[in-house]
């Protein structure tokens, strides 16, 4: 009866003519916006928070939800047509959904992608409203000592489930954790790594490193690519829906993506993209029936599985940043800024002392989710059109958006040469084969593990053994200790460099 209560008080906020006309603009942006190559929903969010410092803090989350969700739809839309996933999670989606662009059955492959994340995407949600209280109380017998060890858990997490190279991953979150160390000391008032420059002293902004990494950096890698390589789809998609029978097959698949998205979501580091791979490799084992095309050639349940299992783990993701304070990927450490920014403490907090934003927020995914469907399945012809726009106007396009949105944030002009700086340091990781997500979480989770490993040592007056004295902390320890143990085994370490394999 509480659930339904708390839901209902979601809803009458949602519902209000200001968060459902904020909901569809993010949506809209963040479709838009995703459609386009080279530009996922961690580009979109870190290029659109600037425009969300006006708003009240409720209608601001709302946007954000909805251009998260929005951007993850237009990164399926461009796995599909262009072949170019807008996020790591569309990877998989490239795989069969292209191939079914190419057969000129583009229609029923986005259809089937916005059905099962649609569902996934409810599905999601209602997993987040029924176990967030709970885990809220939990949350609230964490001391300093539990949270640091929850971080360190975190950043395992974020290594161990990162893909390609494990040394590669960890780099990426010590380089994270070192610039989260730069700017001023709280404690001492110190600068500390600024090199003397005035405006290290403030640190570097976390808009600026998201922009130029995943924007920036994106955009080179793609610039960098031979013209016919960059071809757009451009061939007439025509039957949009699906027909009976992918609806028989595809149906199945979105319930197992959806079951397995909803429980692999919450792990930090990349619940989602290792959900995406899991669903598609699980569709794979189940293999085909006779008649059925083979999976590589155009499978529509290699595009409904990895789709429906990307949105529940989406949804799902918000469970450790709403409950404990703790961003599991990259879009979440975004949501943390935007939070940040409006003056709210993520964490147990918020459901106690904001709950009318807590429950808002979880009703508007519902209602984003169900826009998302309403909007893009009849404007699918727009989105093809879009992708058409020559890549000679369409990236300085980008280019420009990105400096006006990382001038506008501080009205500083060295952050626009910071974010420059940062999309060459980000090509610079595409072409080493680094993931920049542990880095934003490193950035992320470095100061608040460096203010909660200070007030334990503060509470324990400098006694280090309050970290394993403490049943709690002690298990969390333990547990990031045994994580990093199986997945250093021989056995294990071939398993996990498959599963990241597309083949």
């Amino acid at each position: 009866m509480e659930l339904i209560a708390n839901l209902s008080l979601g809803f009458g906020v949602a519902f209000t003519p200001i968060n459902l006309l904020y909901a569809f603009i993010g949506c809209v942006l963040g479709t838009l916006i995703g459609v386009l190559p080279g530009i996922g929903p961690v580009a979109t969010i870190a290029m659109l928070l600037p425009a969300t410092y006006a708003l009240p803090p409720v209608s601001a989350l709302i946007m954000l939800a909805g251009i998260y969700y929005g951007a993850q739809y237009g990164g399926s839309t461009t796995a599909i047509l262009v072949n170019l996933p807008g996020e790591s999670s569309s990877v998989v989606t490239c795989i069969d959904g292209y191939q079914m662009a190419r057969r000129g059955r583009a229609g029923p492959a986005l259809a089937a992608a916005g059905i099962g994340s649609f569902f996934a995407g409810c599905v999601g949600t209602l997993i987040l409203a029924a176990f967030a209280p709970p885990l809220t109380e939990l949350a609230f017998k964490f001391g300093p000592a539990e949270y640091f060890a929850l971080m360190v858990l975190g950043l395992i997490g974020a290594v161990v489930l990162a893909s390609g190279s494990l040394l590669k991953a960890i780099g990426m979150i010590v380089l994270g954790l070192l610039m989260g160390l730069v700017g001023t000391d709280v404690n001492s008032g110190v600068a500390r790594f600024s090199f003397d420059v005035p405006e290290l002293t403030d640190g570097i902004g976390f808009v600026v490193i998201a922009m130029g990494v995943f924007g920036y950096g994106e955009i080179i890698s793609n610039l960098a690519q031979p013209e016919h390589e960059r071809e757009v789809f451009t061939a007439k998609v025509t039957g949009l829906f699906p027909t009976k029978d992918d609806f028989k097959k595809m149906v199945p698949a979105v319930l197992r993506g959806t079951l397995l998205g909803s429980s692999l979501g919450i792990l930090p580091g990349g619940g989602a993209l290792l959900a995406a791979f899991a669903a598609y490799a699980m569709e794979k084992k189940i293999g085909t029936k006779s008649g059925e095309i083979p999976f590589g050639q155009g499978n529509i349940r290699g595009v409904a599985a990895p789709e429906s299992a990307n949105n529940a783990g989406s949804q799902t993701s918000f469970i450790p940043l709403l409950t404990l304070g703790i961003p599991p990927n990259a879009v979440m450490a975004l949501m943390v800024g935007a939070m940040t920014i409006h003056n709210i403490q993520p964490g147990p907090q918020v459901m106690t002392s904001n709950p009318e934003l807590f429950w808002g927020l979880i009703a508007s995914m519902w209602i984003g989710n169900a826009m998302l469907v309403i909007l893009n399945l009849p404007l699918i012809g727009i989105w093809i059109k879009l992708l058409t726009v020559p890549y000679r106007y369409l990236f300085p396009a980008i280019v420009l958006f990105c400096a006006i949105g990382v001038f506008s944030t501080n009205n500083n002009t060295w952050d626009v040469w910071m974010v420059g700086m940062f999309g060459v340091i980000g090509y610079t990781f595409v072409k080493l084969g680094c993931e920049p997500a542990p880095l934003l979480l490193g950035f992320i989770l470095g100061p608040m593990m460096e203010e909660n490993l200070r007030r334990a040592l503060l509470l324990s007056r400098g006694d280090w053994s309050v970290f394993v004295t403490r049943p709690l902390s002690a298990g969390l320890l333990a547990a990031g200790a045994l994580l990093l143990v199986i997945v250093l085994l021989p056995s294990i370490k071939n398993k996990r460099e498959e599963a990241f394999v597309e083949d």
